[in-house]
């Protein structure tokens, strides 16, 4: 009884010391990320107006917009949604719903997980070898975003997958005992049940396209442009490029002018994310 009674006070003491070491680490952790957030709200705030936003880079900081970067990350992340999504989720729905289960299939799906998980930098040799060269697309918005959908196509066919898995088979019986065809249970049923969890997968890998860098730089994104894009076939610049570039000027005045455009960035991937979570949401209510 007594040794009970000492196994009981040493799991409770060490609980504690748990439950203080793991607060301490949090804590030190938000007080850093709040002391960044602080330094640079304090340093790119006087830079932030509107002729931030409509001017072109200057060699002159008080100058310096950040304009032609904002419209090629626009370019770049509509492109690339609308290329990588719809190949994404059918890819999802056929793995799950309509391939056989056998080696092949089994041996896709890990190629897939294992794709997920690659360094953004060889999908970006991959863009200049076959897109770039290959295609002859060049140094354009195209190819940029033809590079972005490999990189973050394995990582909304995984979420899609986990999420059809979620849905329970009673569901899919009861569409076929009242007749339903294939397609549509998977379209009526399997899809719309599924669409929280393929939203999920989307946000975050669209956050990720917007924030990379090292595989623009490979297929031909440029430190800087005179004119906005027009055409997919236009060379761009985009955010993370530009903050890049600023921030290896040698003036104090350009790090400042950095701070701001991490500021615009951080506040455009929040409004992203946030504005994901609530169409997410509301679809998760509608078909709950």
């Amino acid at each position: 009884m007594r040794n009970n009674f000492d196994y009981n006070k040493r799991r409770q003491l060490v609980n504690k010391i748990a439950h203080i070491l793991f607060a301490g680490a949090s804590f030190v952790s938000i007080l850093v990320l709040l002391i960044l957030l602080s330094d640079l709200v304090l340093r790119g705030t006087k830079y932030i107006n509107l002729e931030f936003f409509t001017n072109f880079p200057s060699r002159f900081a008080s100058k310096s917009g950040i304009l032609p970067a904002m419209v090629g990350s626009l370019w770049l992340v509509v492109l690339t949604a609308a290329i990588s999504i719809p190949v994404s989720v059918a890819a999802a729905v056929y793995l799950e719903e309509y391939a056989m289960d056998n080696r092949f299939t089994r041996f896709i799906k890990i190629n897939i997980s294992n794709l997920a998980g690659v360094p953004s930098i060889v999908y970006g040799i991959l863009g200049l070898s076959f897109f770039v060269r290959t295609l002859g697309l060049g140094r354009s918005i195209l190819s940029g975003a033809l590079t972005m959908s490999l990189l973050i196509m394995p990582i909304m066919i995984v979420a899609s997958q986990e999420a059809i898995r979620m849905i329970p088979n009673s569901l899919r019986e009861g569409s076929y005992a009242l007749g339903a065809s294939k397609w549509k249970t998977v379209k009526g049923i399997v899809v719309p049940g599924a669409l929280p969890g393929i939203m999920t997968g989307i946000i975050l890998a669209i956050s990720r396209a917007l924030g990379e860098s090292a595989p623009l730089l490979l297929v031909g994104a440029f430190s800087f442009v005179s004119t906005l894009p027009k055409s997919p076939m236009d060379s761009f610049i985009v955010m993370p490029i530009q903050i890049y570039t600023w921030m290896s000027k040698p003036s104090a005045d350009f790090k400042d002018v950095t701070a701001a455009a991490i500021l615009v960035l951080m506040v455009l991937l929040l409004t992203l994310n946030m504005t994901a979570i609530v169409i997410r949401n509301k679809f998760h209510q509608t078909y709950e």
